[in-house]
């Protein structure tokens, strides 16, 4: 009898271990497996061993500040010229005719094309390198713009300046989720997502200068794409010799700022870089349902993007402006926006918030359509302008996605694979936004008005949502820990040393116990 029972008991004893390997094996803890972990692990190990003060940690975050965000800033720049170039070219009359409905599509068919194999390219290069070869490309393909005065080459060379583009945010935010903690990411991409509104007044202003150009030489449309080419292939070279790729080779650090940037974001759980393309992360971006709302939120925020880019300045001329007073009268709407992606970046990192900023950036456009929808067709132009300029605050929106991007997602090839998705979307909510204004409707175009409103009211709902999912999530995964905290009996110090352990083993945030979603 007391045989059996001991037999029972093993029994017993072996399924629960059973049970608790596979637990564990579902969170990553016994199971670890590093031999495939991110390229930090051979510069810093799976465990801490340097440890750096608060004072060393932000002279390297300045450091840092000096070189990443600036040179994104002038990548941004560039791009966001030569994507809204068609709207300032057409505004100085261009010499041949054009279906500009399709040519603002062609950027965006080729951005969706080519946006899946540009990201999974930049996973096995080097992604700062990769990034810069791509913009000088983009600026070449944007000067020969110039040199065409028909409708199908321009369409191509619109296509393929949207395939060259689309690696811009994907590679730039995989490289700010390297380099900063979560409580700076947000920040960190708004200083070069501001440059959306910035490039809207300065190309305003330099459309307009260009707009009283008399000369035979060339027609004003050929300067534009001239000068903004010349302007990328700079900006090219700048990215290719001083933006890092990652802080594991970043020339512009030592080996022991190297040591000490990774170590700054180990406790984050967001991990580096790793050039092994994961099948099974790709399978677990696809079934996270944060994924599809992330991808609905970017087609509803899109939608009005590639209307407003490409037909603001049509707006605010439907009021009974001239072309040239159409470019100054749409730069402070530029100022409006650039202050609050700012705004967005800075509470979003200050609370720790990802959804809320986007309600914050959401609203004012909202009300800024329901003005120009409720007061079509009257001569309150001062009211109607107002409304025009607090359109652009949507924009922010776009940003913050990003952030939420970078900030709760874990596991390089999956960070790949949503940023992919988020931006292959991010060209079909523009290929959208570009139809909503049809000619038929001008001048009023209400339909697209009233699309631009309605997607905008459903993007709050989802942002609500998005925030309390993840809510949720963080409330079981406490929970989770401190079960297996107590089963274990582990103590603060050993929570922390598997929390180092878990770091740059490239777990998704779904196998990591240790990772936070941020709201």
């Amino acid at each position: 009898m007391s045989s059996e029972t001991g037999a029972a008991k093993h029994l017993d004893e072996v399924e629960k271990s059973s049970q608790l390997e596979t637990y564990d094996e579902k969170l990553g803890l016994d199971s670890l497996d590093t031999s495939n972990g991110d390229a930090a692990l051979q510069l810093v190990g799976a465990q801490a061993t340097a440890h750096f003060s608060e004072e060393y940690n932000r002279r390297l975050r300045r450091k840092l500040d000096f070189v990443i965000p600036t040179i994104s800033a002038a990548v941004y720049f560039s791009q966001y010229l030569d994507k809204t170039s068609l709207n300032y070219a057409r505004r100085v009359i261009m010499g041949f005719p054009i279906n500009y409905n399709l040519v603002s599509m062609a950027f965006y068919l080729g951005y969706l094309f080519w946006e899946f194999p540009t990201v999974y390219i930049s996973q096995k290069l080097r992604l700062a390198k990769y990034l810069g070869g791509n913009i000088v490309v983009w600026g070449i393909i944007l000067m020969l713009h110039a040199s065409t005065d028909n409708f199908a080459a321009f369409f191509v060379l619109r296509f393929l300046l949207g395939m060259c583009e689309s690696c811009v945010a994907p590679c730039l935010i995989l490289i700010i989720s390297m380099f900063y903690k979560k409580d700076e990411q947000a920040k960190r991409i708004s200083w070069f997502y501001v440059m959306n509104g910035l490039t809207q007044v300065f190309g305003g202003f330099v459309a307009y200068g260009i707009s009283f150009y008399g000369g035979k030489a060339l027609p004003p449309y050929k300067i534009i794409y001239i000068l903004l080419g010349a302007l990328a292939i700079v900006v090219g070279i700048v990215v290719l010799i001083w933006l890092p790729d990652s802080p594991v080779n970043a020339s512009m650090l030592t080996k022991e700022e190297r040591i000490a940037a990774l170590e700054r974001v180990r406790n984050d759980q967001g991990g580096t870089e790793n050039k092994k393309f994961k099948k099974d992360q790709v399978i677990e971006a696809l079934t996270d349902a944060r994924t599809w709302l992330v991808v609905l939120s970017t087609v509803l925020t899109t939608i009005p993007n590639g209307a407003l880019t490409n037909f603001s300045n049509i707006i605010i001329k439907s009021f009974g402006y001239t072309s040239k007073q159409t470019l100054i009268l749409g730069t402070p709407a530029g100022f409006i926006a650039s202050i609050m992606v700012l705004f967005c970046g800075w509470y979003s990192d200050k609370k720790g918030e990802r959804m809320i900023p986007v309600v914050f950036a959401l609203i004012p456009t909202i009300v800024g359509t329901a003005i120009l929808i409720g007061l079509n067709g009257s001569k309150s132009k001062g009211v109607l302008l107002f409304a025009t300029y607090i359109l652009g605050t949507f924009g922010s929106a776009l940003s913050t996605i990003y952030a939420y991007n970078a900030s709760n997602t874990s596991g390089h090839t999956k960070k790949v694979t949503i940023n992919a998705m988020t931006m292959a979307t991010f060209s079909i909510g523009n290929i959208i936004g570009t139809e909503i204004f049809q000619p038929k409707d001008a001048p009023a175009y209400i339909p697209g008005k009233t699309a631009i409103m309605i997607s905008l009211i459903l993007q709050l709902c989802i942002s609500i949502l998005l925030r309390w999912i993840n809510v949720r999530l963080n409330k079981k995964r406490k929970a989770q820990l401190a079960e297996e905290k107590a089963r274990r009996g582990w103590t603060d110090d050993d929570v922390q040393r598997e929390r180092e352990r878990h770091a740059f083993a490239d777990l998704t945030d779904r196998q990591n116990i240790f990772f936070v979603y941020t709201n």
